[in-house]
């Protein structure tokens, strides 16, 4: 999927000016691939998209977050054991959630047609988007981007047979509203990266 570098870049996706060239890119179409749609709608939400072909990058790209936010010998919430290895390459501590710097998490599905993250207690327990820290990074694969939220429910009932997870909720503002925005009401805008794995 060589298209995603050329559409949106792949190591320095996350950098405003990037942003705003994006920013100025015309809506896709209705019949423009699903991936295509939903990065568009991330990072009109001012979600910071960054595509990685392999692990390799993934690791690569975590540290640049780290670098950029100045992250290091900070602490980390994490909620899930797969991730733990980018937390422990990096020599961040995680697990006391005393004072965490960002959250570090998977998601259930990236929904398109809002440019959303749905989340479930399985990434993020019962706290609610408010309660967790205003940086987030999330490890996402292609295969998990879906057209709506009825996609997203689907695709966990099928996931989850026996022990379906509770808490389930999406996360949709990436950055502080330019002015007052009724649409916002009652939810804190994040500072979001997704590392985007290609897996298809």
């Amino acid at each position: 999927m060589n298209l995603f570098k050329k559409l949106f870049g792949s190591n320095d996706s996350s950098s405003n000016e990037d942003r705003d060239d994006n920013s100025n890119k015309p809506n896709p179409d209705i019949n423009s691939p699903l991936d295509e749609q939903f990065i568009y709608n991330f990072k009109k939400n001012g979600g910071k998209f960054l595509y990685c072909e392999n692990l390799n990058e993934v690791k690569e790209q975590f540290e640049n977050i780290l670098e950029e936010n100045d992250w290091f010998e900070c602490e980390a919430l994490c909620y899930e054991p797969k991730l733990f290895f980018l937390l422990d390459e990096n020599k961040l501590t995680y697990g006391q959630n005393i004072n965490p710097k960002f959250l570090l998490s998977g998601c259930e599905n990236l929904i398109t047609e809002e440019g959303s993250i749905l989340f479930s207690s399985n990434q993020i327990k019962q706290k609610k988007p408010n309660d967790l820290p205003a940086n987030i990074v999330i490890l996402a694969k292609t295969s998990q981007i879906v057209e709506g939220k009825s996609d997203g429910l689907s695709a966990i009932r099928k996931k989850y047979l026996t022990e379906y997870p509770t808490n389930i909720t999406t996360i949709k503002y990436f950055e502080k509203a330019k002015e007052e925005d009724f649409t916002q009401y009652g939810s804190s805008a994040k500072n979001l990266y997704l590392l985007l794995l290609e897996d298809l």
